[in-house]
């Protein structure tokens, strides 16, 4: 069974729903809940960078080409991720220091003022460096439920959006 590395993490083959030259998609071990309502799915997809290794995983230490695969990739995702999840924009989230992109599904209204969003992102962040990235606050899904969502979304991917 192919496996990719995510940090500390394996990531199955069956969690991972596009790949690139660079870069793959994968579904949320534990997706962040946010409580807005109307959020599509309230789950943030990860998109990140692939394991050629470079000196250190922060985006500075990225090539060009990295750095371009990510956010052709982002955008692709992003388009997918948006009707699929009935979104009407999305929120980017871009994680420098260990490379990797959230794209978050967003509805007009899910959140009274827009920016509050990023209040949010900010005291989930503060709750996972307090008490870990794997806190216990945060439910793991089943390998059942990753692998049916990367799934349904995967063939998007092999038929929708071909790479360019």
């Amino acid at each position: 069974m192919k496996t990719h590395l995510f940090g500390p993490h394996v990531v199955r083959e069956s969690e991972v729903f596009y790949h690139s030259k660079l870069c793959i998609g994968l579904v949320n071990l534990k997706p962040i809940a946010l409580r807005a309502r109307g959020t599509p799915t309230g789950r943030a997809k990860i998109l990140r960078s692939d394991e050629r290794r470079v000196t250190g995983l922060a985006l500075n230490a990225r090539t060009g080409s990295q750095v371009c695969d990510l956010m052709l990739s982002t955008q692709k995702i992003g388009r997918v991720i948006e009707r699929e999840y009935n979104g009407s924009s999305l929120t980017i989230a871009i994680q420098v220091r260990h490379t990797h992109v959230h794209v978050i599904p967003r509805r007009f209204g899910d959140w009274a003022n827009n920016d509050d969003i990023y209040k949010e992102l900010d005291q989930v962040k503060e709750a996972s460096t307090l008490h870990d990235v794997d806190n216990e606050g945060r439910k793991p899904r089943s390998l059942e439920e990753m692998k049916e969502e990367a799934d349904r979304l995967r063939v998007f991917f092999e038929h929708v959006y071909p790479d360019e």
